[in-house]
C-alpha cells in the first residue's frame, strides 16, 4: 500500500467514525509563548483542551506537520544515524473534546490497525500508565480492562511516567497514554527473544506506532496537576513509522516516503544507498532534513540567526555538512530537491508546489553562503581534533564559541564531527561565549511565571475593537509573570476593546479604569486563543467592573499604516509581477514595514510606480469593504489573499479596497477608507534574506512631516547658495569646483610630502650596520605619512624608521621596519606602536613591518622620539 493510500484510508476510517477532517496547522507556531514549532499533533487544538474556545466538531482528524529539534523534544542528533527518528514528520491524529474517552480510542486504533490495514495481531502490544507515587496518580485500570478484553494479558506492559504519561512542556495539559508497539523483526529474530523485552528499549524494530493520550489534567507551575473540565482523547501515529509496518520495512526511509529523495541523492553522488554506512547516514540526513527546512519555509520562517530562524539554518547546515563531507556535494545541490518533494505532497500539503521556486532559492542561496566558509572551517576542526585527541578529549567552550561566530558552525555540527572523531565539546563554556557575545546574562533571559489565577468562569473573550475604542469590562482571570527582572501581570478581559498583537498589527496600548484609579495597559498580545492585557500592577477590586479604554491616537495611526500596508502589496503585485507574496510585516503608529518574495532589488523607477498606485488609491477614497465570518472556500473565491504561514479557520474576515484591487484574509483594523491614510512615501527598500526584499514607509502625519522637512532642507540650500534661478546646477557647479580644489590640494600635499622625505633621509642614521630613522615630522596629510613611509623602505635596505609626525595639528606615529630585521631583531611594528601610543595619549596597531597610531596630546611627539630612541637602541646594542 502506498503512502498516499494509508494517509487517505485512516482520514476517511476516522470521517466514517463522525470524525471532522481538518488542514494541518503551520509547523512554525505563532502566538504561543511557550512553543516555537508544532512538535505534536495537539498543539492546534491546546485552547480546546484548556476550556478557552470551542472546537467546530467535538470530534476531529487529521495529519499535522511536526517538528522536534528544539526543547524537550528534540531529535536532532538521532536523525540518520538510526533509521526511524526524523526532524520534520507527519503526525496522524484523532480527536475527542469531551466526547468519547478510553473504550472507543482503544477499540478503534486496534480495528483500523488489524482490520483496514491488516497489520498482524500478535506482533503488536499495548502499554497503560502504571501510575506515579511523586503525582499520587495509581495505575490506569481503565485502559488495562479496556485492552485485556481485545488482546491478551501477557501483550499488555505497566509502563513508567517516562513512557506512559504525556506532557507538552513543563506546564498544560496531560494524561495518561496507552502506546501500541509493533515488532516488525523476522520469525527467528523473535523466536530468540520476545518482542514485549524489546519495548521502549530503542530497537529499530521494535517501535511505537501510535500513542492514545487521555487527556485529563492540566500540569500547573508548582508542579501539581489539576483535571481539565472535560476529559479528551488525543491521539498521534508516526504516519512514517506506520508505512514502514504496513509496507513491511525495516526502516522508515526504506519507505515510499524517503525512496524517492534518497534515490535522487544517490543517482547524483554516484553513490549507491545500503552499500556503505557513512553515505548511508548522509543520505537519510539530507532526505529528513530537506522536508523541514522545505515546510518551515513554506510556513513563513526563513534560516536566520535567532530563534526559530537559527534552528532552520542549524538543520540546513547539518545536511550541507553531511553533503560535502560523505557525498562530495562541493556546490549547492539540497535546494534541486524542492520541486520532487513538492510533487511528493502535492495535494496533502499545496504550500509546497504554490511556493517551490521561492523554497528553492532561499536554500539555495543559505547553502551557497556556508559553503564558502565550509572547507575553512573543516580545516580548522581538523586542526582542533587533532590536537585534542592528544590532550583532554575535549573541545573547550572558547573554541567551539569561535566556529560558530567566525565560521557558522553550530553548535550541535561541531559536537557532531567532535563525536564522529571520539571527543566531545565543552558545552557550558560554548554557552557563556555565546551570553557574552550577546551582553546578557543567564538570568536576564529568564522568565518566570505563576499560575494563572481564575475570577470567572468564560468561554470566549468578545473582541469589541472593530467597533469601539472603549468598553465596559471584567477581569475573569490574571497571572503574575516576570520578565528580565521586572514585574508584569496578564489580564484577561470577558469583553475588550484592545486589538492583540497579530498579523504584523502591533498591540493597543490604554488603560482600564475602576472610578478615578486608572491601570496603564502597556501592551496587549494574543496568547493561544485569548487576548491577554499586559500592566505593571493590578487594580486594587479585582471584582469591580471596569472602563477599557485604548489609546485612540496611536490605533488610528497604525489603522493608516496598516491599510496601507494592503495597497501596498497590491501594487507590488501590479508592478513586479504575482510571484510577490507577503513574507512578513511591522504595522505599528510610526512606520509600516513589508517584507515580500522578489529576488531583484527594485529599481526607482519600480518604487516610485508603486508609490504612485498607492497615493492614487488613497485619493480614490475607497470605502472599506469588510466582511465577517466568511467560509473560507468562498472567501478564496472571492480572491482573497490568504498567507502561507498563517492557520485560517471555517470562517475568515476578508478586508477589501476595491474588489479588482485589494482583497485580503486579515484580522486587524483599518480606516474606514483610504483617504483618511492621507499620503504614503517609501523611505526604503532593501534586501532582507535570500529572495526577501523590505520596504520601509510612512503614512500621514509622519509622511507630511518628511516632505516638509525635505522643503526645510531645500529652503536651507537655496539659502546657503543665494538663491539660485536653478539650484541643481548651482550644486552641480560647487561639486565640481571642490573637485578641482581637491586636486589643487592633493598635488600641493605631495610636493610637501617630497620636500619632507628629503629632510628626513638627511636624518638617517647608521647604527651598527643599521638604517635608523626616528625623527619628528610636519605633513599635510596621513596618506602623505603613509606613502613617505612605503617609499623610504623600498629605497633603504636595513630601514627602522619611526616618525612622529604633526598631521594638520593632530599627532600621528609611522613605524616602518624591513622584513630582515624583524626577524633577525625580533621588532614588531604592531607591538612598538602601542607602547608609543602612550605618549600621545592615543592607540593603534598594524603588522610587524608596519603599524600606525593616532592620538590626543600633540605635545607628546618629542617623548615619542625619546622613547622610540631608547627602545632601538637597546634592540640594535643586543
Amino acid at each position: 500500500m502506498e503512502s498516499k493510500e494509508i494517509r487517505k484510508r485512516f482520514l476517511e476510517f476516522f470521517k466514517k467514525k463522525q470524525h471532522e477532517i481538518v488542514a494541518s496547522a503551520p509547523m512554525v507556531v505563532q502566538n504561543d509563548p511557550t512553543l516555537m514549532f508544532t512538535n505534536a499533533g495537539m498543539n492546534q487544538f491546546k485552547d480546546f483542551f484548556l476550556g478557552n474556545s470551542e472546537p467546530s466538531s467535538n470530534r476531529i482528524t487529521d495529519t499535522q506537520k511536526c517538528l522536534r529539534v528544539s526543547g524537550k523534544h528534540n531529535d536532532l542528533e538521532e536523525v540518520g544515524m538510526d533509521t526511524y527518528h526524523h526532524t520534520m514528520f507527519e503526525m496522524l491524529g484523532n480527536w475527542s473534546f469531551g466526547d468519547y474517552f478510553k473504550k472507543e480510542a482503544i477499540a478503534w486504533a486496534w480495528e483500523l490497525l488489524t482490520k483496514e490495514f491488516n497489520l498482524p495481531e500478535d506482533r503488536m502490544y499495548a502499554s497503560v500508565f502504571g501510575g506515579d507515587e511523586a503525582d499520587g496518580l495509581a495505575l490506569d485500570q481503565e485502559a488495562y480492562d479496556y485492552w485485556k478484553a481485545i488482546i491478551p494479558e501477557d501483550r499488555i506492559i505497566n509502563g513508567s511516567k517516562k513512557d506512559n504519561f504525556w506532557e507538552m512542556g513543563d506546564t498544560g495539559p496531560c494524561g495518561p497514554c496507552s502506546e501500541i508497539h509493533i515488532d516488525l523483526r523476522s520469525d527467528e529474530e523473535v523466536a530468540k527473544v520476545p518482542g514485549k523485552d524489546l519495548v521502549n528499549m530503542d530497537h529499530p524494530q521494535v517501535v511505537e506506532v501510535w500513542n492514545l493520550v487521555f487527556m485529563q489534567f492540566n500540569r500547573l507551575a508548582d508542579g501539581s496537576l489539576k483535571s481539565l473540565p472535560a476529559q479528551h482523547v488525543d491521539t498521534g501515529m508516526g504516519f512514517e513509522r506506520l508505512a514502514m509496518a504496513i509496507q513491511g520495512k525495516k526502516s522508515n526511509y526504506d519507505t515510499d516516503v524517503f525512496t524517492p529523495l534518497i534515490n535522487f541523492i544517490a543517482d547524483q553522488a554516484q553513490v549507491k544507498y545500503g552499500n556503505d554506512e557513512k553515505t548511508d547516514i548522509a543520505l537519510r540526513v539530507i532526505s529528513d532534513h530537506v522536508r523541514a527546512i522545505s515546510f518551515a519555509i513554506a510556513d513563513g520562517q526563513l534560516p536566520s540567526n535567532n530563534k526559530a530562524g537559527y534552528v532552520i539554518r542549524r538543520i540546513l547546515r547539518r545536511a550541507v555538512r553531511y553533503g560535502y563531507t560523505f557525498l562530495n556535494f562541493k556546490e549547492p545541490f539540497i535546494h534541486s530537491l524542492v520541486p520532487l518533494l513538492a510533487e511528493q505532497f502535492d495535494g496533502v500539503f499545496p504550500e509546497l508546489i504554490a511556493q517551490k521556486d521561492f523554497i528553492g532559492k532561499v536554500i539555495k542561496e543559505e547553502e551557497s553562503s556556508f559553503l564558502r566558509t565550509l572547507d575553512k572551517g573543516l580545516s580548522k576542526l581538523d586542526v582542533i581534533t587533532n590536537e585534542v585527541k592528544n590532550g583532554s578529549k575535549i573541545i573547550d567552550g572558547k573554541t567551539v564559541f569561535e566556529l560558530y561566530d567566525t565560521y557558522g558552525f553550530p553548535f550541535d555540527l561541531t559536537s557532531l564531527i567532535a563525536r564522529e572523531n571520539g571527543l566531545s565539546v565543552d558545552e557550558e563554556g560554548f554557552n557563556k561565549e555565546m551570553a557574552v557575545q550577546k551582553n546578557r546574562s543567564k538570568k536576564d533571559a529568564e522568565t518566570s511565571a505563576g499560575d494563572w489565577v481564575e475570577l470567572k468562569p468564560i468561554e470566549e473573550v468578545q473582541f469589541l475593537g472593530y467597533e469601539s475604542l472603549t468598553s465596559k469590562a471584567n477581569i475573569v482571570k490574571y497571572q503574575e509573570v516576570e520578565e528580565k527582572g521586572k514585574k508584569l501581570f496578564k489580564i484577561v478581559l470577558d469583553q475588550t476593546p484592545f486589538y492583540a498583537e497579530s498579523g504584523g498589527q502591533v498591540g493597543d496600548t490604554g488603560y482600564i479604569a475602576d472610578g478615578d484609579k486608572k491601570i496603564s495597559i502597556v501592551n496587549t498580545k494574543k496568547e493561544n486563543n485569548l487576548i491577554v492585557h499586559f500592566s505593571t500592577e493590578l487594580p486594587q477590586n479585582l471584582e469591580a467592573e471596569f472602563d477599557a479604554v485604548v489609546n485612540s491616537k496611536k490605533r488610528k495611526l497604525t489603522e493608516n499604516n496598516h491599510s496601507g500596508t494592503h495597497l501596498l502589496h497590491a501594487a507590488l503585485r501590479q508592478v513586479l509581477g504575482t510571484h510577490v507574496q507577503q513574507k512578513g510585516s511591522l504595522v505599528n503608529e510610526k512606520v509600516l514595514r513589508f517584507d515580500f518574495s522578489h529576488f531583484s532589488k527594485m529599481t526607482d523607477e519600480e518604487i516610485a510606480q508603486v508609490e504612485k498606485i498607492v497615493n492614487q488609491k488613497i485619493r480614490e477614497n475607497i470605502p472599506l469593504d469588510e466582511k465577517r465570518n466568511v467560509p473560507i472556500g468562498q472567501a478564496q473565491e472571492m480572491g482573497a489573499m490568504a498567507l502561507f504561514g498563517e492557520k485560517y479557520g471555517d470562517f475568515v474576515r476578508v478586508i477589501t479596497f476595491d474588489k479588482d484591487y485589494s482583497v485580503e484574509l486579515c484580522g486587524g483594523t483599518h480606516v474606514p477608507a483610504t483617504g483618511t491614510i492621507g499620503l504614503l512615501k517609501i523611505v526604503s527598500e532593501g534586501s532582507v534574506a535570500a529572495g526577501v526584499r523590505r520596504i520601509e514607509a510612512i503614512t500621514a502625519d509622519k509622511a507630511e512631516e518628511y516632505y516638509n522637512k525635505q522643503n526645510e532642507l531645500v529652503a536651507q540650500v537655496n539659502e546657503l547658495l543665494n538663491n539660485p534661478k536653478d539650484t541643481l546646477k548651482a550644486i552641480e557647479a560647487l561639486v565640481k569646483e571642490k573637485q578641482e580644489l581637491s586636486k589643487t590640494i592633493e598635488s600641493i600635499n605631495a610636493e610637501k610630502a617630497g620636500a619632507q622625505k628629503g629632510v628626513l633621509q638627511n636624518a638617517i642614521q647608521s647604527v651598527n650596520g643599521y638604517n635608523v630613522l626616528i625623527s619628528e615630522a610636519q605633513l599635510p596629510d596621513a596618506e602623505g605619512l603613509k606613502k613617505l613611509s612605503f617609499e623610504l623602505k623600498n629605497e633603504v635596505d636595513n630601514l627602522i624608521m619611526i616618525v612622529a609626525a604633526d598631521i594638520a595639528g593632530k599627532p600621528q606615529i609611522s613605524i616602518m621596519i624591513s622584513e630582515e630585521l624583524v626577524k633577525s631583531l625580533d621588532l614588531h611594528a604592531g607591538n612598538l606602536i602601542k607602547e608609543l601610543a602612550k605618549e600621545i595619549k592615543g592607540g593603534g596597531g598594524g603588522q610587524p613591518f608596519y603599524a600606525t597610531a593616532g592620538g590626543k596630546d600633540i605635545s607628546g611627539l618629542p617623548n615619542v622620539v625619546t622613547k622610540a630612541k631608547a627602545l632601538i637602541d637597546e634592540k640594535t646594542n643586543h
